[in-house]
């Protein structure tokens, strides 16, 4: 036995560990009396390969025999329990309910992948479902490999980072992926973990970076072997990778692992970095934070708060950003906390940015509303000047996400006019939020489809309508001009990726708001954005400008480009005079049409 330790302490981590003379096990099983592992490699011979206690409540044996590519699983023995478990960190395996998969991590030929980051000031987000984002042929969900072939369209597009949802292993072939069964390893019917590295070095050849979505607020509920692992729990739980007590309770079943644990910590932090050390993503988006630092998930209800819970979250970015910088990680909801986005050295949670429920909520709220008098324009401005600290990009916004276009509630044009998507106020009114969206300070999203107005609510069984990028061809360019605009590929709207916003003109009656950008002021840097939120244009509408002369016209949402439909108002250049307005130093006639947002800025 001595021996065998020794062999098996050459080879540190947990797991399944390859290597030249064979393959080293680990695993971790406090209570169990005898531990052995079965595959191919013994003909699944049940007991005739013990592992041998480490005195740390490891396991762990040397085995010559076993190969990459085996199949294989742990019989962990205890006082009344016999238990046959898929290893807690395998990183492939046959399905949900079946075997471990001998993997080797570091075969994968990443070639010169050095992909970094743009600045976070630069970034314009996709977030994409691998099931139902490019479907593969037939019944099945679609994989990795069918979705990269769709990167050249996301490139053009000018998206520059995907953020795709959970592809943890999950029961069954279709889940939104937030019920992950074997965190460590990645999807079998999205193609196993080669593929996943494949999708991530084609993105970043051309030029998109990935962003993973990653559930550490509960896990399961349902095909966990992690559940009463090595046969003890208390109070009928969950046992040594769960809460035993009231803490357990999460709205998606009694799962949530135990942070106050060290061997589940190091659990959670070994699953955070193996994503970037492995799979060379750019970032993480920590789903249901809220859930992580409270029972409740209510910032409102401190006695429910779990220390553990926030001290892992701040362990975790800390050590991200050390080994890492420059990745982003993103929250969820910490329900508008500040302290998320600050440094750990000051007692925040390390993340660089989280979603902005005071964006989504009244931006959407106001586009959907049907009658104009109710479209709250105040909320809208608080909306678009919102904050969580000095920097305006620690938030991401949008006006759709997985979680708002289900769950009872629909894509944007499909709320505006059920099963009429293609209609002028559907189009008119969810680009309109859009615009907001890609004008305003902050890192916007959007999600699959929503630039060719796809309709009804996400659903993993749905696929996105392909179809409809050439018959809304007019919106599907729009969504290409914003996102220029955005990310100043022109080099004549610098201050959209500028710090600074300044509402200066607010008229509720006409339902006009307009907002300067800027990261430095001046020509090809100051940009003025005109929102109109109604069902009336105007002509010689007088706003302020930042400075006198000729102020292009770089974007009109109701130019004909856009649709046949639109151009019932084209805009036009404006020459900027001398003369205060709404505390400006000069002031401008401009045109705009209904529900329309124009956008000005002056050449260098």
């Amino acid at each position: 036995m001595t021996n065998q330790l020794e062999k098996t302490a050459q080879h540190p981590g947990m797991g399944a560990i390859p290597h030249a003379e064979g393959v080293a096990f680990r695993v971790w099983a406090p209570h169990a009396e005898k531990v052995f592992v079965t595959g191919t490699f013994n003909n699944w011979q049940e007991t005739a390969t013990p592992l041998y206690s480490e005195q740390n409540g490891c396991w762990s044996a040397e085995v010559p025999e076993a190969k990459e590519g085996d199949e294989y699983r742990y019989i962990i023995e205890g006082p009344e329990s016999k238990l046959s478990r898929i290893d807690p960190y395998a990183r492939r395996v046959t399905n949900s309910v079946g075997n471990g998969i001998i993997y080797n991590p570091h075969a994968f030929d990443w070639g010169d992948d050095h992909f970094r980051l743009p600045s976070w000031n630069e970034l314009v987000l996709y977030e994409m479902h691998i099931g139902t984002f490019h479907d593969a042929p037939g019944d099945q969900p679609g994989t990795f490999e069918s979705a990269m072939a769709m990167l050249p369209y996301l490139q053009q597009l000018g998206i520059n980072v995907i953020e795709v949802m959970p592809i943890a292993e999950f029961p069954g072939d279709f889940s939104w992926g937030y019920n992950p069964s074997h965190p460590f390893a990645v999807e079998s019917i999205y193609g196993g973990p080669d593929a996943f590295k494949q999708f991530v070095k084609a993105a970043h050849q051309h030029g998109i970076g990935v962003i993973l979505d990653v559930v550490y607020n509960h896990f399961g509920p349902t095909d966990m072997d992690l559940w009463q692992f090595d046969g003890w729990s208390e109070n009928d739980k969950g046992g040594i990778y769960f809460y035993n007590d009231h803490r357990s309770q999460t709205p998606w079943g009694d799962t949530r692992p135990d942070y106050g644990r060290g061997e589940v910590r190091q659990y959670l932090r070994d699953n955070a970095l193996m994503w970037f050390e492995e799979y060379h993503v750019d970032g993480l988006r920590w789903d249901a934070t809220a859930y992580i630092k409270n029972i409740e998930g209510n910032e409102a209800n401190p006695a429910s708060d779990i220390p553990e819970g926030w001290g892992l979250m701040q362990w975790i970015n800390e050590e991200i950003q050390q080994r890492y910088p420059g990745k982003l990680c993103i929250a969820e909801d910490l329900r508008n906390n500040a302290w998320v986005t600050k440094d750990v050295g000051a007692g925040g949670a390390g993340f660089g940015a989280q979603w902005d429920s005071e964006f989504v909520h009244p931006i959407r709220q106001a586009v959907i509303s049907p009658d104009d008098q109710f479209r709250d324009l105040g909320a809208v401005a608080s909306a678009i000047e919102h904050r969580y600290d000095l920097d305006a990009f620690c938030r991401v916004i949008y006006t759709e996400s997985h979680d708002e276009v289900a769950n009872g509630r629909a894509r944007v044009p499909e709320e505006i006019w059920p099963g009429k998507v293609d209609n002028w106020f559907s189009k008119k009114r969810s680009t309109l939020g859009a615009a907001i969206a890609l004008t305003s300070p902050g890192i916007p999203m959007i999600f699959q489809g929503q630039e060719f107005l796809e309709d009804r609510w996400f659903h993993d069984q749905d696929p996105v309508e392909w179809w409809r990028a050439e018959e809304q061809g007019g919106i599907l360019s729009m969504y290409r001009d914003l996102i220029a605009l955005r990310r100043n590929l022109s080099g004549m709207t610098r201050g959209l990726c500028g710090q600074e916003v300044h509402i200066f003109h607010f008229d509720d009656a006409a339902k006009i708001i307009a907002f300067h950008r800027w990261a430095e002021q001046g020509p090809g840097d100051s940009v003025v954005v005109v929102v109109n939120m109604a069902h009336q244009s105007h002509d010689g509408y007088v706003i302020g400008f930042p400075r006198g002369g000729l102020w292009k016209t770089r974007f009109n949402s109701d130019s004909y480009n856009y649709g046949p439909d639109f151009a019932n108002h084209p805009s036009h250049d404006v020459e900027a005079q001398e003369g205060e307005t709404d505390g400006l130093p000069c002031h401008g006639q401009i045109s705009i049409g209904p529900y329309t947002v124009v956008v000005f800025s002056q050449d260098e």
